[in-house]
C-alpha cells in the first residue's frame, strides 16, 4: 500500500518558513559579532551574542514540520515508508553538508601548503563529520564546520522519528497528557544542563547538543499535534501569546535560567505564529522572507566557511569589519546561499530522491496466486 501524499500546508504556515530565514541570519550575525565591536554599541553585541538560541527555534520548528509532512505517511506505509523517509532526509541534508565540508578540506590543504597553521581541523575526526555523527558525544570540541553540529543531532532525531511515530500514538492522547509531555520534555532540557552546572543553552555543545536537540524536536512534534486540534476548535494566536507572557513572567519571577525559559517560550511563540492569520503572518509569509527561509539551509551551512575565507582575504589583524567589509560579507553569504540552493542543494536532493538505494525502496508486490 502506498502512503498518501502530504496535505498541502495552509497558506499562513508560510510564516514558519519566513521565521526560519530570519533565524538563519541571526546565527550568521552571532558568529561574526566579535568582528563588529568597532561598528556597533555593546548592547547590540550582547543581543547578537544570543543568536545561538536560533538553533533551539530550528529544532522545535523542525519537529513540527517533520511530523506535519511525514507522520501520516509513515503510519500508512510502515517500515518501508520509514526507510524511504530516512533516505529523503539524507538527500535533503547531506549533499550540501558534504560539499561545504570538502570546501573546508580544500581550505586546510591550502593553508598547510602555504606554511600556515590550521588549528581546529583534526584529520582524525573528519570521517565523523562526513558521517554526520560528530556531535553524538564522540568529540570534545567543535571543529571543521561548526554550525553542522546541529545537523548531526537532527540526523539522530530523524533516525528515531519513525520509531516514535509507530510506537507512541501521541495524537490519541488527551490534551492534558500532551501538555504534561511538553512540560516533561522542557524539564529534561533544563535538568540535563542544570546537572552539569550550566545556565545557558550554548554550553558544551559537543557533550550536550544532542540532548538539546532531541527533546526540543519532540516538542515540535507535539506542537503539530496540538496545533491541528487548536485550529479545529477555534484556537487563537492571542491565547498562545498570553501563555508566552505568563511563562516568561513566571520564569523571571522565579529567576530561572534560559535553559528553563527558552524551550517553553519558543514553543509558545511558534504556536502563536502557526495560529496567526493576521498581518504578522502575512508579513513573515511574504515572498522575500519565505524565499530567505527556503535558502536558509545554504545560508546556515555555508556562512562559517565564507567568513573564514573573508577574514583571510580582506580583514587585518584586528579582525574588525568596517561597514564596507560587513556589507561585502553579507552580500557574499546571500549570493552563495542563492547559488548553492539552486545549483547544488535542490538538484542533488532531486537526483537522490529519484534514485533511492535498495534498502530504501518498497518491496515489490507479490503476484496473487
Amino acid at each position: 500500500m502506498t502512503a498518501p501524499p502530504a496535505a498541502a500546508a495552509p497558506r499562513h504556515l508560510a510564516a514558519l518558513t519566513g521565521i526560519r530565514g530570519i533565524a538563519a541570519w541571526a546565527v550568521v550575525l552571532y558568529h561574526i559579532r566579535l568582528s563588529l565591536a568597532d561598528l556597533l554599541p555593546q548592547w547590540t553585541i550582547a543581543v547578537l551574542a544570543k543568536g545561538y538560541l536560533a538553533v533551539d527555534l530550528f529544532f522545535i520548528l523542525s519537529g513540527f514540520v517533520i511530523w506535519y509532512n511525514y507522520a501520516e505517511r509513515i503510519r500508512a506505509g510502515g517500515w518501508a515508508e520509514a526507510r524511504l523517509f530516512l533516505w529523503r532526509r539524507l538527500a535533503r541534508v547531506w549533499p550540501l553538508h558534504g560539499a561545504v565540508l570538502l570546501g573546508f578540506v580544500g581550505l586546510v590543504g591550502l593553508l598547510l601548503a602555504t606554511g600556515r597553521a590550521a588549528p581546529g581541523y583534526p584529520l582524525a575526526e573528519l570521517p565523523l563529520h562526513f558521517a554526520l555523527v560528530q556531535n553524538w558525544g564522540l568529540t570534545d570540541e567543535l571543529s571543521w564546520n561548526h554550525p553542522a553540529w546541529s545537523i548531526s543531532t537532527e540526523l539522530a532525531a530523524y533516525l528515531l522519528f519513525p520509531a516514535v511515530v509507530m510506537a507512541a500514538r501521541w495524537e490519541h492522547w488527551p490534551r492534558w497528557a500532551l501538555y504534561a509531555l511538553l512540560l516533561g520534555l522542557a524539564a529534561v532540557v533544563h535538568t540535563i544542563f542544570a546537572a552539569h552546572g550550566y545556565r545557558t543553552l550554548g554550553e558544551d555543545i559537543p557533550g550536550l547538543g544532542l540532548w538539546r536537540c532531541l527533546p526540543e524536536f519532540a516538542m515540535g512534534m507535539v506542537l503539530c499535534i496540538l496545533w491541528r486540534r487548536w485550529t479545529q476548535s477555534g484556537g487563537r494566536a492571542v491565547r498562545a501569546l498570553i501563555a508566552a507572557l505568563f511563562w516568561t513572567t513566571m520564569c523571571l519571577a522565579w529567576r530561572l535560567p534560559e535553559t528553563a525559559l527558552v524551550p517553553g517560550l519558543f514553543f509558545l511563540l511558534l504556536a502563536a505564529l502557526a495560529l496567526d492569520t493576521g498581518p504578522l503572518a502575512r508579513l513573515l509569509g511574504g515572498r522575500v522572507l519565505t524565499y530567505l527561509g527556503e535558502i536558509s539551509y545554504s545560508t546556515y551551512l555555508a556562512h562559517f566557511l565564507l567568513f573564514i575565507v573573508w577574514k583571510l582575504a580582506f580583514v587585518d589583524a584586528s579582525l574588525q569589519l568596517g561597514w564596507l567589509g560587513l556589507a561585502g560579507y553579507l552580500g557574499l553569504v546571500a549570493a552563495a546561499s542563492v547559488t548553492l540552493y539552486h545549483g547544488l542543494e535542490k538538484p542533488a536532493q532531486r537526483w537522490l530522491n529519484r534514485r533511492p538505494p535498495l534498502w530504501a525502496r518498497p518491496a515489490p508486490a507479490l503476484a496473487a496466486e
